[in-house]
């Protein structure tokens, strides 16, 4: 038996190791490829599609340039290859719940997604089109991976991290938090939260003066690749801004409109 480690040192350090490759499983599948495997049953009745079929080829080839996965994911033989994407479809097809036939074995994110498309079909199609647009363009790929795009507990919003990695990077542009702030105060009022009103200056005293963060009001499955508005920007606190962000499982995130509501019901729930 070799002693050697896996990683020698004769190879290229960004080259995938040959002994990795063999012992490496196909990655699982992400939110942002379950989102696009499901439109494309959807879009076919919710019926499965055959490894020939032209558009499981084009859905591998569009999976196989997601900016989802390492080398060595990508130098597996059979990495989303038309036959696995074929069985994807067939896992969405048979546990779709009308099915009436015998059923393959998904994960729980499969299941998430089918329940995603059967109640919210049109809204989940229009995520799955934005994903497509962002990866026609080569907006998505260019965009580096964000702070916070996954949630503490591994997941991203249902909608893909593709998505999230894309509005978080746009809330961080420093110029359009500056002329968000500058919009806000010529409203003639403090530079609170727009969720709770907590005002950093108040209880930070100069330290807090003029900081507050930026929201994406609209989802960007919704609103698309066109250049970001001001009234697509809300300011909210750090605390609240992590509350719109944050996920549960089959959610995607919620507005500053979704998030008074969680308050509302909260405090009808009793005191904490």
């Amino acid at each position: 038996m070799c002693n050697t480690p896996y990683g020698s040192l004769n190879a290229p350090s960004d080259a995938p190791n040959t002994h990795t490759i063999l012992l490496m499983r196909s990655p699982a599948w992400t939110e942002d490829e379950l989102v696009l495997a499901g439109a494309l049953v959807v879009k076919n009745s919710w019926r499965e599609l055959r490894t020939g079929d032209r558009e499981v080829q084009e859905l591998s080839e569009l999976l196989r340039a997601l900016p989802l996965h390492g080398p060595e994911a990508h130098a597996l033989a059979g990495f989303r290859s038309p036959d696995s994407v074929s069985r994807k479809t067939s896992d969405f097809a048979t546990n779709y719940v009308p099915y009436q036939g015998k059923r393959t074995r998904c994960g729980e994110p499969t299941r998430l997604m089918i329940k995603a498309f059967s109640e919210r079909e049109a809204e989940m199609l229009q995520a799955a089109q934005s994903i497509e647009d962002g990866i026609g363009t080569g907006e998505l790929q260019l965009i580096p991976q964000q702070p916070d795009e996954i949630d503490e507990d591994g997941t991203t919003a249902i909608e893909g991290r593709l998505l999230v990695r894309r509005a978080l990077a746009r809330e961080r542009d420093p110029r359009l938090r500056k002329l968000k702030i500058q919009q806000f105060r010529r409203g003639e009022r403090p530079l609170q939260c727009e969720v709770c009103d907590f005002d950093f200056s108040h209880v930070y005293g100069s330290l807090g003066d003029g900081y507050i963060e930026v929201h994406h009001v609209t989802p960007l499955y919704i609103s698309g690749t066109r250049e970001t508005k001001l009234d697509d920007l809300a300011c909210l606190c750090a605390n609240c801004h992590r509350m719109c962000h944050r996920n549960r499982p089959g959610e995607s995130w919620r507005t500053p409109d979704d998030l008074r509501d969680e308050i509302r019901k909260s405090g009808e729930s009793g005191p904490h």
